[in-house]
């Protein structure tokens, strides 16, 4: 994930698919715009166009209202239309504080309610303020933490802090659950609501209220915004051995690695080490070209499978420089999401090097974002990926060959078993 895997840093989600065509991100229209608003277009009209306080005109409105909501839910039991104007006339003469109603937010919300009802966390409804500010994050005109957050068994998690970032200077780690956002309580939050607040203007603070994976007390992070640089990809020459680190899958990682694999190549290293760990996903196009350095030419990177079942698509390799030849070792953990799972699941399918550490994430849909008439939007989960040799990674993850712990502990002391074990495979 855009992914959209909700990025604070970029921040995220961007799903792959939809990043890829970002410069047409907002000019799809899908058929469930058109089931939203014959569900709600009455609604809407009296909300931004009518007197509300006019009693004849809210009638009038929930009248066209309740004939739409009976046109498409014609034939299916237990459902009564008039039950929406119920629960809105009840909010206006039952609650508490009926003078402080906004109409644009019961409106959304409704929408926003439908959506939910799916119960899938990456198929949501953005207003048109989230929106925008969603815009702003795929082409990189905010700041923020330089973590990636997503929902794992119901709670929300952060997926991986970014190498350097002000969330990982900050002490955060793949797996910590956010339990509050500046003392807002975040249990019910859907992820792009938790980026919105998580995200804002250079230098100032955020404290998240977090909980660690292997501790039993919940703690308060402080961490300054600011904008995130961090290069995507990294290379290191460490007892004769090739370590490349890919933080996330970005616009320039492609240019950045061919130009690692030309070194590795002038290196002649006994052996390679491929650190995708805490790497959220990015472009998909970017892991599968940097598959194609294993890969055969044509070789199958990853199935795009889709709803009806009957029709997939299969991205394939390019040829790029050899790499292959070399001894590998993968790491992952339960940071490495999306587009690094597809690349770890495909190398370990065709058998190219050694995959250890943890579980990965289970992120494996594909989010496509849809502009509807009034700037807000919707992102729909349209697809699911599989490996080449049809193991399912959405939910499930990528099962390493040997799983090796790195405790907070170990994170403390600067130790790393983890990489330790992966020179040890490769010197085996």
């Amino acid at each position: 994930m855009y992914q959209f895997e909700n990025k604070s840093q970029f921040t995220n989600e961007q799903t792959e698919d939809v990043l890829k065509k970002k410069k047409n991100l907002f000019k799809r229209v899908i058929k469930i715009y058109a089931l939203f608003f014959l569900i709600l277009v009455a609604f809407g009209a009296g909300v931004f166009t009518s007197n509300l306080n006019n009693k004849t005109a809210q009638e009038n409105v929930f009248a066209t209202t309740a004939d739409e909501i009976l046109g498409i839910f014609s034939g299916t039991e237990n459902i009564d239309p008039a039950l929406f104007k119920d629960a809105w006339e009840t909010l206006h003469q039952y609650y508490f504080k009926r003078n402080q109603i906004s109409e644009s937010d019961l409106f959304y919300g409704a929408i926003s309610g439908m959506v939910a009802a799916v119960n899938d966390p990456y198929t949501i409804f953005l207003n048109p303020e989230v929106t925008d500010e969603f815009t702003q994050e795929l082409n990189g005109s905010f700041f923020g933490i330089g973590a990636e957050i997503g929902r794992k068994n119901g709670a929300l998690v952060i997926i991986a802090p970014l190498p350097d970032s002000p969330a990982e200077i900050a002490g955060l780690r793949a797996g910590d659950k956010i339990l509050g956002i500046d003392e807002q309580d975040a249990s019910s939050l859907s992820v792009d609501g938790a980026v919105n607040l998580i995200r804002g203007d250079k230098g100032t603070e955020l404290v998240l209220t977090v909980l660690s994976k292997d501790e039993n007390t919940p703690k308060e992070i402080k961490i300054k915004r600011d904008k995130i640089a961090i290069p995507s990809v990294t290379y290191k020459l460490e007892d004769n051995l090739a370590v490349i680190k890919i933080s996330h899958f970005n616009s320039d990682t492609d240019s950045r690695f061919i130009k690692i694999a030309q070194q590795v190549l002038r290196d002649n290293p006994d052996g390679i080490i491929l650190d995708l760990r805490n790497n959220p996903g990015g472009f998909l196009d970017v892991a599968v070209d940097i598959a194609g350095s294993w890969l055969q030419d044509g070789q199958v990177v990853v199935r795009e499978i889709f709803s009806n079942q009957k029709d997939s698509k299969d991205y394939k390799a390019p040829k790029e420089l050899d790499l292959s030849q070399y001894k590998m070792v993968i790491l992952v953990n339960e940071g490495s999401a999306s587009a690094a799972e597809i690349l770890a699941g495909a190398l370990q399918d065709y058998g190219f090097g050694t995959v250890i550490g943890q579980t990965t994430f289970g992120k494996g849909s594909v989010q496509q974002l849809f502009e509807l008439k009034d700037g807000s939007a919707l992102k729909v989960t349209v697809a699911n990926w599989i490996t080449p040799k049809g193991r399912t990674i959405d939910d499930v993850g990528v099962e390493p060959d040997e799983k090796i712990e790195y405790t907070t502990e170990d994170y403390n002391n600067d130790l790393d078993p983890q990489l330790d074990r992966a020179k040890e495979i490769i010197k085996e």
